[in-house]
């Protein structure tokens, strides 16, 4: 039921009252229009008084919050109980103001009203939301924690040094002199060597030499079966990013900021992944699996590589920019059939570990023994000669270590394996320079067994990349 304004003012004499209130002041009626209100109310509003004069409540709030100011409503004129609602006010303008209205009922002689007050509540807002800001991101530092916590527990706590390379090769040599010269500065390294070749210890030793030592080492695979698990671990994901995506995930390029991230086998990333990762490496920017939001990381990259990343380029497999990004200095670990002269310090350090582990007592290695170990191969490198001296030291009894019946099923095995034609030249060229002791000319030499004249055979050892052990 509606009376008159001037009627209403006079019963009430509480308009100079409400023009004092700094908050939008209000009176309603049974109709839910609108009759009486202060100037604030006109200034929030951007009404004039005659356009606010019985207009209806449902006009001032959100199609959405509709029902629950028609229950409020109710809830007043039917059970006269205070009703308290977060919501948006809806200007004339169209903008949308964060309030908190407080309602109740009033009864003036015969006439029932609701009176209340609207607290504009924008910087409460503003400091929620920055509030929430400052906990996500200690949510975020805590997750980021407790991952490098797992990781760093895992994988950072062992002692790398020379210590661990054993052999005094040229090659050798001359990749610690690399090492040297680069790990004190930030660039980007790739390391090239063939599987087996302990790339990773190389890593560790670098990031170990540089400024960066104090950092976490992290260290992600690039060769897992699934591009989305590949891309989860590298980059992280949002929950419900993908099906599976139960919880948030901090990716190890998120790990590694201000550290060392260290790509095994970077030849093994799809063209989708490689895109990605040269953004990490140009700008340092990246995007989880599942967000648009830009993050900005720091870290220092190596990466290794089995592959002739030149030869998957020209085959599409492998981005050009990336690969001129990430090989700023190269580095190349030879195998071990390359370091003949190494294997037996190489050996005896698995032996010591072995014994220690196995609470063997092995001190000797026959003649024999370190002859059929320089002469093989060694397509697994260094990790398959660990792997042999450690089957060695477990069936050994006694001081003498036996190889041999487990060094001849595993030339058996290898002689099954299919290789390139190059391949086979290559490993017969140094069978041959082996039983020659490397002489390549004269009646001794390597290019008469092989019906090769000697320039002949020294160009295509260079082709091959075939180079004399230092022993």
């Amino acid at each position: 039921m509606s009376i008159h304004k001037d009627k209403l003012l006079k019963s009430l004499s509480a308009q100079d009252i409400l023009d004092a209130m700094p908050e939008v002041a209000y009176v309603f009626n049974e109709e839910r229009e609108l009759i009486l209100w202060n100037k604030n109310c006109e200034k929030v509003l951007g009404y004039t008084a005659d356009e606010l004069y019985l207009k209806n409540v449902m006009e001032f709030v959100e199609e959405s919050t509709v029902e629950l100011n028609a229950k409020a409503f109710d809830n007043i004129f039917n059970g006269k109980t205070e009703q308290i609602i977060e919501q948006n006010l809806i200007t004339k303008s169209g903008g949308k103001i964060p309030i908190l209205d407080t309602a109740n009922y009033a009864l003036i002689g015969s006439e029932e009203y609701l009176i209340g007050l609207s607290i504009d509540i924008t910087k409460l807002k503003e400091t929620e939301s920055k509030l929430q800001e400052v906990v996500e991101e200690l949510q975020k530092l805590k997750l980021q924690l407790q991952a490098e916590n797992v990781y760093l527990r895992e994988e950072y706590k062992s002692h790398y040094d020379y210590d661990n390379i054993f052999g005094n090769s040229k090659s050798i040599l001359k990749s610690i002199d690399q090492i040297e010269k680069v790990a004190p500065t930030n660039s980007t390294i790739l390391l090239n060597g063939e599987t087996g070749t302990d790339k990773e210890l190389f890593a560790r030793i670098i990031h170990n030499k540089s400024k960066l030592k104090d950092q976490p080492f992290i260290m992600a695979n690039c060769s897992s079966s699934s591009n989305v698990l590949t891309e989860s671990e590298l980059f992280g994901h949002e929950k419900d990013a993908f099906e599976g995506a139960i919880k948030k995930r901090i990716g190890k390029i998120e790990l590694a900021h201000k550290g060392t991230l260290y790509l095994y086998e970077i030849g093994e990333l799809s063209m989708y992944l490689q895109s990605k990762l040269l953004q990490v490496v140009r700008n340092g920017s990246y995007e989880r699996i599942g967000s648009y939001d830009v993050q900005k990381v720091d870290l220092r990259l190596i990466a290794s590589t089995k592959h002739n990343l030149e030869e998957l380029i020209e085959k599409g497999l492998f981005r050009a920019d990336l690969y001129y990004s990430i090989s700023v200095y190269p580095i190349n670990i030879a195998p071990l059939r390359e370091r003949i002269g190494d294997i037996s310090l190489i050996a005896e350090n698995f032996i010591k570990q072995f014994n220690l582990k196995f609470s063997k007592n092995i001190e000797i290695i026959s003649k024999k023994t370190m002859l059929e170990l320089q002469r093989y191969s060694w397509p697994g490198n260094v990790r398959e000669l660990e792997n042999i001296i450690e089957r060695a030291v477990i069936v050994s009894s006694g001081k003498l270590l036996k190889v041999e019946p487990l060094l001849e099923k595993k030339e058996n095995k290898n002689n099954d394996n299919l290789l390139p034609l190059a391949e086979y030249e290559r490993l017969y060229i140094i069978k041959v320079l082996n039983k020659t002791l490397w002489r390549v000319d004269g009646p001794l030499g390597a290019a008469i067994i092989l019906g090769m004249h000697p320039e002949t055979l020294r160009s295509r050892m260079r082709k091959l990349n075939i180079l004399r052990p230092t022993i």
